[in-house]
């Protein structure tokens, strides 16, 4: 009977009662069952999908604008929290690199993005360095490092110096071999993660049980550390990926699900990642197209 096999589905560990009078709902590994094995994902409408691409489109140029863009697009969709984790600056090509003096032993260095950023960051110098050799190290970066991102400079200069193709001035060796891949801004090493629409996790609260987790999951928000991790770590793996409440370390809270793709450059790599981000019963099979189709936009777009 219907009975008997609820009363084996929660012996199983894959049902449970919240109180004696109440009925059975999922457990995070019932519903982890439901998503791997049982869940039949729906497809988008064209409304949809022209929805997503006309709002991500009319951001204008800007990569902020856009991820901004994209994260209330997945709220509004949703009817839950859009999570975007913008790409790090290493991740972005350079257009223009340029030194400028700042005295005896300190060098400023201008670093222009592809996207329009301005970073700027002070460097140790050799004292007594002259100002010509600063333009022979802006000149040669330019050479290297313009459309490529500092890790694939840092390569492709690694390998000049190891084949002696080049005489490499002490100020671009300098530059190379101790720190200008390592760039540490305001956010420090990580993206920023970019949080829309935290109002819609509270228009479905049915017991004081869910404004308590609620109130742990905007401090976790705010402090953005652990959830800046977990959308990184959905670049080890392909696709979208479906996070269920605590069964992840990095993701602890109790009867939260977060729905993440990452999105990739035009060199296919991964950047960034794109989520949604409500309670567990959230609609996965509608949720889960909708997050992979807004992070290939993303990526196209960046492209």
């Amino acid at each position: 009977t219907v009975r008997n096999v609820m009363a084996d589905l929660e012996e199983y560990g894959l049902l449970y009662s919240p109180h004696p009078s109440a009925g059975r709902i999922p457990t995070e590994a019932g519903l982890r069952l439901f998503v791997n094995g049982i869940l039949e994902i729906g497809a988008l409408s064209e409304e949809e999908r022209g929805s997503i691409e006309c709002q991500c489109a009319a951001s204008g140029r800007s990569l902020p604008a856009l991820l901004a863009e994209a994260g209330s697009v997945l709220s509004g969709l949703s009817a839950c929290a859009g999570l975007v984790l913008e790409p790090r600056s290493e991740d972005l090509p350079l257009r223009h690199i340029e030194f400028v003096s700042l005295g005896p032993g300190r060098a400023l260095v201008v670093m222009v993005r592809e996207d329009g950023q301005v970073q700027n960051r002070v460097i140790p110098v050799p004292l007594g360095l002259p100002a010509s050799a600063l333009i022979v190290a802006t000149n040669y970066l330019n050479a290297r490092m313009v459309g490529r991102t500092v890790d694939e400079a840092r390569e492709a200069i690694a390998s000049e110096i190891e084949l002696q193709q080049a005489e490499i001035d002490e100020l671009t060796r300098k530059v190379v071999e101790t720190g200008l891949a390592t760039w540490s801004g305001d956010g420090g090493p990580s993206g920023q993660l970019i949080v829309r629409g935290q109002a819609r996790l509270l228009e479905d609260v049915t017991a004081i049980g869910d404004l308590e987790r609620i109130r742990a999951l905007f401090e976790m928000l705010e402090t953005r550390e652990g959830m800046v991790r977990l959308l990184e770590a959905t670049g080890k793996g392909d696709g979208v990926q479906i996070f269920i409440g605590s069964e992840n370390a990095l993701f602890n809270q109790a009867g939260w699900s977060l729905v993440v793709a990452p999105y990739q450059n035009s060199r296919e790599r991964i950047i960034g990642a794109v989520g949604v981000i409500g309670p567990t019963r959230i609609n996965y099979a509608r949720i889960v197209p909708l997050v992979d189709y807004t992070a290939k936009v993303i990526g196209r777009l960046i492209g």
